[in-house]
């Protein structure tokens, strides 16, 4: 069984065009794929802002309610491995349209869900759906594009990776705020109708090819999809249930080593499998992405961090957090096509290594925040943080698929896309203990400094206790409330200096990542 898609699509060029022409209908083809690619990833961050509201009308708990995102995030890192084979079994025109046609149905249902249950079964078939459309728009830049134009191809494909995550929180704050929870759902019906129709009209007719069922990589398949499962479950809840102390994270971790073990040995072994491991042998692609899961951890990890902060020193509300974070999707709208500009000229690792220095200074800019550190503070930082995104993103996805042979991308597209999600996924749970160790830490230590002999202490005490005797306490009352409040700043302050270590781990990942940049080889 190979990867080959090139029985998929038929991008022959006419005799009469230059060898490097392509029409507008190709253009407009590719871009329905982004599109999809585009919507796939915004349904994980619009919904993520509407997640209390949902909870509450689902009558879940803050536990029960977290697995809705799990849900699709766990179906989408399953199918997108596997998605390469899928296309060529069915036919990418057939294929495609399927998934676009499921995930309007499922994301329209998910409106409708009536409890817990049935809406985690129809954010597990969205993510099946919308697996999908992130590879496969990969697999139509490779394969509808020549070489010449396929870097303008990658940085449409990049703005689907960093706007999505950027507009997605304000997006769905200022619909929940203004519409209801179900309108998240609604909305992203209308993009997925105008993919639908551009691609059923651009895509050309392919035949399936079923006999490959037969020769199925099916126990490969398996280990993979329970494996990766697994893991992806216990990253999003490890960090709540205390890790290996629970037995349901001890048992997940268990099967996924396993399974994936097992995983990987099957396709290195097998002279055909569904996925070829063995691409990873090679420099570029090797380096490429481990580049790309360090991208995946500050991409989704700064995503992560900074609303927290948001949330838990301010308590802004999802819409004014998306005020924040949107500054880090709109610089990316000017500099991508400057990007492009740059690629011809300038050696692309070296713009490669240029937007991870710049990335890894805009964590770096964070790491001194205090409880005054509000929009005002943080528009800069993120406006760095969107310079330096697609001089990753463009020059990155370029370096990781120059020379991979057609019959190859259904591979390709599919380890570079999971290892990404899997960077972010790793990278947000490690992230979220590293906060809670790290608030710890500064608790403990603060906690030394917090004593009745301090003076600081007991000015900061008397001024308390007068405030609240000011507000009608009785002594004893004001007092105790005194000593709540100095708590409550002393544990707000230990979890600001955690939240700056936590972007101090991830500026220093950025800088590491430079080291793999330097081992690259110019792409030929």
């Amino acid at each position: 069984m190979s990867n080959s898609t090139s029985s998929t699509i038929d991008d022959t060029p006419q005799a009469s065009e230059p060898e490097d022409a392509v029409t507008i209908g190709t253009w407009l083809t590719v871009f329905g794929g982004v599109l999809g690619a585009f919507i796939a990833v915004l349904n994980i961050h619009i919904t993520n802002a509407s997640l209390k509201d949902i909870q509450g009308a689902l009558s879940a708990t803050l536990e029960e309610g977290s697995f809705i995102s799990t849900a699709y995030l766990t179906a989408e890192v399953v199918v997108i491995p596997v998605t390469g084979w899928l296309t060529m079994v069915f036919g990418l025109r057939p294929y495609m349209l399927f998934n676009t046609v499921v995930f309007a149905l499922t994301t329209l249902l998910c409106a409708s869900a009536w409890n817990l249950e049935s809406m985690l079964v129809f954010r597990t078939l969205a993510g099946l759906a919308g697996g999908t459309l992130i590879p496969l728009s990969f697999t139509l830049i490779l394969t509808l594009l020549p070489p010449s134009k396929q870097a303008i191809g990658m940085g449409m494909f990049a703005l689907t990776a960093t706007q999505a995550p950027s507009i997605g929180p304000t997006l769905g704050g200022y619909l929940t705020e203004s519409f209801g929870w179900q309108s998240v759902f609604y909305l992203q019906i209308v993009p997925t109708g105008v993919m639908f129709l551009i691609l059923f009209q651009g895509l050309k007719k392919t035949k399936p090819q079923f006999e490959l069922l037969k020769d199925g990589d099916w126990f490969g398949i398996l280990t993979m999809a329970v494996g990766l499962g697994a893991m992806i479950i216990v990253l999003e809840e490890g960090n709540r249930k205390d890790w290996l102390e629970s037995d349901f994270i001890f048992n997940g971790t268990l099967l996924a080593v396993t399974c994936l073990l097992t995983f990987v040995t099957i396709e290195l072994k097998r002279k055909n499998p569904f996925i070829n491991l063995r691409l990873l042998k090679r420099r570029n692609f090797l380096l490429s992405n481990l580049v790309g899961i360090i991208l995946g951890l500050g991409l989704y990890g700064s995503v992560f961090i900074l609303p927290m902060f948001l949330a838990q020193v301010h308590g802004f509300n999802a819409m004014q957090i998306g005020l924040v974070m949107m500054w880090v999707g709109l610089p990316q709208l000017i500099v991508v096509p400057i990007v492009l500009r740059l690629m011809p000229h300038i050696d692309i690792r070296i713009l490669l290594a240029f937007g991870a220095f710049i990335f890894g200074v805009s964590c770096l800019l964070n790491i001194h925040m205090t409880a005054d550190y509000g929009h005002d503070h943080l528009v800069w930082p993120n406006i760095v943080r969107g310079l330096g995104m697609p001089f990753i993103m463009v020059p990155l996805n370029v370096i990781a698929t120059a020379g991979i042979e057609k019959e190859q991308v259904g591979s390709a597209s599919g380890l570079f896309n999971v290892l990404r999600n899997l960077g972010g996924a790793v990278g947000i749970a490690t992230l979220a203990t590293f906060l809670s160790l790290r608030q710890q830490f500064h608790s403990s230590h603060i906690v030394e400094r917090v004593s009745a002999y301090n003076p600081f202490t007991m000015e900061r005490l008397q001024g308390f206790t007068t405030y609240f005797g000011e507000l009608g306490a009785d002594p004893v009352m004001a007092q105790e409330q005194a000593l709540r409040a100095v708590d409550a700043v002393a544990r707000r302050e230990s979890f600001i200096m955690a939240y700056n270590d936590c972007f101090y781990f991830m500026g220093a990942a950025f800088i590491i990542s430079l080291g793999f940049i330097a081992m690259m080889k110019k792409p030929g």
